[in-house]
């Protein structure tokens, strides 16, 4: 009965082109079956404590929602929820937000390229063992592209295992080897990597260079790469690349390269690091197990 009555709601005020009312009150009733008294007495009822519950939620799912810059699907909006301490179930979130018309940034169809081979006897240290006990462990990287209207960025970037945290990157016009050791070199001045740690990358020119092995070498770590063509070996540093250029690399115009350096920086500190929740690390941000990881070294 209530939707008969929340339909007449929405309907009462209809007007044509004319200005007059298409659909009155009374008419409707007779139409619908309902009476007019009934339906008054709808409308000066006092809302349930469920549909106030509801309400607030929405209200709340709305804000996680916006704040995420609409990339939040039902899952990451839950688990925000839960921080904030309210009690929920994920289906309940998902009703709320297909409701809303709440619908996260979809990521596009894309295509990994292949690495060129090599016949480099570099082993696979990690065998798709993307998990570690601790930051400065083991590390991966690789590079993509950014399209500007001035031409292509090049970003090289260096993720923890351990935190999922972006803790090196470097971006430029070209995507010489100098690039990679920048992001090499301020993941060393930004962790502490420990000895012997593992950097993992795919079988790229630049990765499998001389110059490159060098460098990390300077800083006491292994050199890892997957096999050619195999992007799941790789695939923890192309999920990365998957969110940035879905959550916002897609959603952006860059007019120039140095505009789309200034957004993509932002987006790797501020978001990704310290305020995006991740699933593999529990729904928790990058920033926050590193600083438990911390806390619990301090209390031991």
């Amino acid at each position: 009965m209530s939707e008969l009555y929340e339909f007449i709601e929405a309907e009462k005020d209809t007007v044509d082109d004319s200005g007059e009312n298409m659909f009155t009150l009374a008419k409707m009733c007779v139409w619908l079956g309902v009476s007019k008294s009934g339906f008054y007495e709808w409308r000066s009822r006092p809302e349930s404590a469920t549909a106030q519950r509801r309400a607030c939620l929405a209200e709340l799912i709305t804000k996680i929602f916006v704040d995420s810059d609409e990339t939040y699907g039902h899952r990451r909006v839950h688990a925000q929820l839960a921080r904030q301490g309210e009690r929920c179930t994920p289906e309940l979130v998902r009703g709320i937000m297909r409701e809303l018309g709440l619908e996260p940034c979809q990521p596009r169809p894309w295509r990994l390229g292949l690495t060129d081979g090599s016949a480099s006897l570099l082993p696979d240290l990690l065998a798709r063992d993307f998990t570690a006990t601790a930051p400065g462990e083991k590390m991966v990287g690789d590079i993509t592209y950014i399209p500007t209207w001035e031409g292509w960025v090049y970003l090289a970037t260096v993720i923890d295992c351990h935190t999922k945290a972006v803790i090196g990157w470097a971006m430029d016009d070209n995507y010489q080897t100098e690039l990679i050791e920048k992001a090499i070199r301020m993941a060393v001045r930004n962790y502490n990597i420990k000895p012997g740690a593992i950097f993992h990358s795919d079988r790229g020119s630049n990765y499998m260079s001389s110059q490159f092995a060098h460098t990390l070498r300077a800083f006491g770590i292994r050199q890892s790469v997957g096999r050619t063509g195999i992007c799941y070996d790789n695939s923890m540093a192309e999920s990365f690349f998957g969110t940035l250029k879905n959550e916002r690399v897609h959603r952006m115009i860059y007019p120039t390269r140095k505009a789309a350096m200034a957004d993509i920086a932002t987006y790797i500190e501020l978001r990704y690091n310290n305020q995006r929740l991740h699933s593999g690390i529990d729904y928790k941000t990058p920033s926050e197990v590193y600083n438990e990881y911390l806390n619990r070294q301090h209390a031991a």
